[in-house]
């Protein structure tokens, strides 16, 4: 998960990054600095050309900048703050970007003198090296790129690559981009701008990642919600309207393209993870729970394709977790096959689920509800 710019440079600094003074902004705060940058801060890329990143003269000038700032709509995310922080005068902007290759079981090192907003159409002159994660591979492959930097840039590149590559590996990082970094006249460097997607299964690792995460619920909700339920149920459409109850993360993508393909907007991915369930409804209560927030739900589809779970087990746990969130009233159709589904349609007869063993019909169903509702 992409954490937001103010939170990825705190865990940075806190191991040696040089990054540019700033501080969380509100209203009636005064600026860290003056010249100073007031940034959305949203986990999404390319909020310079969306009018999310604007430069301030003076405190009243950063005040109307992060009221113009907050609310908007950058990538799909809703902009909830602002990052206030010093201007960076009189340096150059490079990249220089970690992100791990799976296919190649190694850490992919990027370096371009073309950074900045920019940086997408950098093309040949964006430069690749594979290396194992290993903090003296990483530097070795920055110190090989920077030979295609100017002269004067190479030395401070060259160590930058190598604390932000170990920091990198420190931090379990799926991806460390640094766009820009600017290095300094004087041979020195700061993280202007940082882009840290985190490996969430690695938090029990990473105490402090893991207290920036619930320092800031409105933020990372999907992350803490698998942190504390233990399986994933992120919402991918706040407007959606069929909320799914699913195990399998292929299969839940799957379902998620049909739908999407007959014109039907899903609220949510969901991988319940229904063999750990060991007969606590806890699971299925806190997804139901999520989908009642929802504002345009129109109805429920649960596919459970069972193996080790007990399908006559799995629908008494449904039926108790309905119970227990009377306020999710969209209906609910179920599909549920494998081991014990006969058990299963018994102790579902007249309890108001709609069973439907086809997969097909069943998601005809919901998205006819979908229909009628949006008609309706």
């Amino acid at each position: 998960m992409l954490l937001l710019e103010h939170d990825a440079k705190a865990a940075l600094e806190a191991r040696g990054v040089p990054v540019p003074a700033g501080a969380w902004f509100e209203a009636g705060d005064a600026p860290p600095a003056l010249p100073c940058m007031i940034k959305a801060q949203v986990p999404a890329g390319g909020r310079g050309k969306a009018g999310g990143i604007r430069r301030a003269e003076t405190a009243q000038q950063a005040d109307t900048h992060r009221a113009a700032i907050v609310g908007l709509t950058i990538g799909g995310h809703r902009v909830l703050g602002c990052r206030a922080e010093a201007v960076i005068e009189n340096g150059h902007e490079v990249y220089l970007g970690f992100t791990l290759d799976a296919a190649a079981g190694k850490v992919r090192v990027m370096l371009s003198e073309a950074g900045g907003i920019d940086v997408e159409d950098a093309g040949d002159a964006m430069h690749h090296a594979l290396a194992a994660p290993a903090p003296h591979a990483l530097a070795a492959a920055v110190d090989g790129l920077a030979e295609a930097l100017p002269d004067d840039l190479q030395a401070a590149a060259r160590d930058a690559g190598r604390i932000i590559g170990k920091t990198f590996l420190d931090l379990d990082a799926l991806l460390l981009e640094i766009n820009p970094l600017m290095l300094l006249p004087d041979g020195g460097w700061v993280a202007a701008d940082v882009r840290l997607a985190i490996d969430t299964d690695a938090l029990p690792r990473q105490p402090d990642l893991a207290a920036l995460l619930e320092a800031r619920p409105q933020a990372y909700g999907d992350a803490l919600f698998k942190r504390h339920q233990g399986y994933d149920l992120i919402v991918i459409d706040p407007k959606g309207e069929v909320g799914l109850v699913t195990t399998g993360a292929g299969l839940s993508m799957k379902l998620i393209d049909e739908m999407t393909e007959q014109g039907v907007r899903p609220y949510n991915f969901c991988d319940i993870r229904s063999g750990q369930m060991r007969g606590d409804p806890a699971r299925l209560i806190g997804a139901f729970q999520v989908m009642a927030r929802a504002p345009r739900l129109k109805a429920v589809l649960v596919n459970i394709f069972a193996g080790v779970t007990d399908l006559g087990e799995f629908a008494e746990l449904l039926l108790t977790a309905l119970k227990a969130v009377p306020e999710l009233e969209a209906p609910i159709v179920a599909r549920l096959a494998g081991n014990g589904q006969e058990r299963a349609a018994a102790i579902l007869t007249g309890s108001g689920v709609t069973l439907e063993q086809n997969l097909d019909r069943a998601v005809a169903l919901v998205s006819n509800h979908a229909r009628q509702g949006a008609d309706a």
